[in-house]
């Protein structure tokens, strides 16, 4: 599943005011050559039976090339806050380059999506050479799913991985993000992008699954406070995974400085980064690299380094209203034993706006 529903809303939809000016698509698949797949598994209810159910999970994939390039790109990540796991950050480190998808899973189908990201670089000849370190990463999702009974199998990976496309993508209960839960509503997957003045493009994509109520801000407004009543009795115990994606020229020190701007937009819907929250980030952009033989001499371009507060701006924009899209696309959800995720409500949000005179 890749494209959004027309008929649901978006954050804008409902009067919430951004800065900056989005691409035609408002997602990452602005930015040309990203392509988004998703891959959501919902089945039965009732009590937890670990192996069987109620399944509330999925995966998704970023590929930052689509299905026409496996090149590589180059890339740089940062850890807010490491109660989280993202595979083939110590490549990225020392290498600079991402050489293959980016996968979203929950916590425990972390090394399935793995093992068999490997399997389909091989079988679709794709391998980046004679290893391949993946990109997966991962929040919890237990409150909702069984997560311990390993739902997301190699076929589901397989799926999401062939069937990545460009265009709207879907938000909300979908792929990694279906059984997340964000400022204790319902969260998920959430996308944005901004266009900037010279020309270039950036593009987030989320999996929410951080914070608690009373911390939620959206527009500026203490939004979590006003909506308090019926917040889950539990620390925000989840985490927040951040893709930035952008054809500015950018190399891996300037992508990694970007990565941490990601945190300034979590931390503009009020996200602190709390201890067990796994506060992950990884910046890539499509502008070099295209084409190139790696055994030999490259010459790539750089962004002037007086011009990339431009990108760190829009990083910092599309994060932050990739968040509140999360939010305002998920649907309640019951998941094990009865445990039920209720939606932000799309009419008092409207109410607070109005509230404030922040109506967009």
């Amino acid at each position: 599943m890749v494209n959004a529903d027309s008929a649901k809303p978006r954050a804008r939809d409902l009067g919430v005011p951004f800065e900056g000016v989005p691409g035609p698509l408002n997602a990452i698949t602005d930015v040309e050559g990203v392509e988004v797949g998703h891959v959501t598994l919902i089945e039965g209810d009732g009590p937890l039976i670990v192996g069987t159910g109620p399944i509330r999970t999925g995966v998704t994939a970023i590929l930052p090339r689509g299905q026409a390039s496996s090149a590589p790109v180059f890339a740089g990540w940062f850890s807010l806050n490491g109660a989280g796991e993202m595979t083939g950050t110590a490549w990225i480190e020392e290498s600079g380059l991402l050489e293959g998808p980016v996968m979203l899973t929950n916590t425990h189908s972390v090394g399935t999506v793995r093992d068999t990201v490997i399997a389909w670089q091989i079988e679709r000849g794709r391998i980046p050479g004679p290893f391949s370190l993946p990109v997966v990463t991962e929040t919890y999702d237990g409150w909702l799913n069984d997560t311990n009974g390993f739902h997301v199998k190699p076929s589901h990976v397989f799926a999401v991985l062939d069937n990545a496309r460009s265009g709207p993508v879907a938000e909300g209960n979908v792929g990694g993000g279906t059984g997340m839960n964000c400022y204790q509503f319902k969260g998920g997957i959430g996308t944005a992008s901004r266009v900037l003045e010279r020309g270039a493009t950036v593009g987030v994509l989320v999996q929410a699954n951080h914070g608690s109520r009373h911390q939620l801000r959206i527009a500026g407004l203490p939004v979590g406070l006003e909506l308090s009543e019926a917040a889950l009795a539990e620390e925000a115990r989840g985490s927040i995974i951040i893709v930035v994606a952008t054809d500015a020229p950018l190399l891996p020190h300037q992508l990694k400085a970007v990565a941490r701007r990601a945190g300034l937009g979590m931390a503009r819907t009020g996200g602190i980064a709390g201890l067990s929250s796994g506060d992950l980030f990884l910046a890539f952009s499509t502008a070099n690299l295209d084409g190139a033989d790696l055994a030999n001499e490259v010459t790539v371009k750089m962004m002037g380094q007086r011009r990339i507060s431009a990108v760190y701006e829009a990083t910092v924009q599309a994060t932050e209203e990739a968040i509140i899209n999360a939010l305002i696309a998920a649907e309640t959800m019951v998941g094990i034993d009865s445990h039920t995720m209720r939606a932000l409500p799309h009419g008092r949000l409207q109410q607070v706006l109005k509230k404030y005179n922040r109506m967009g």
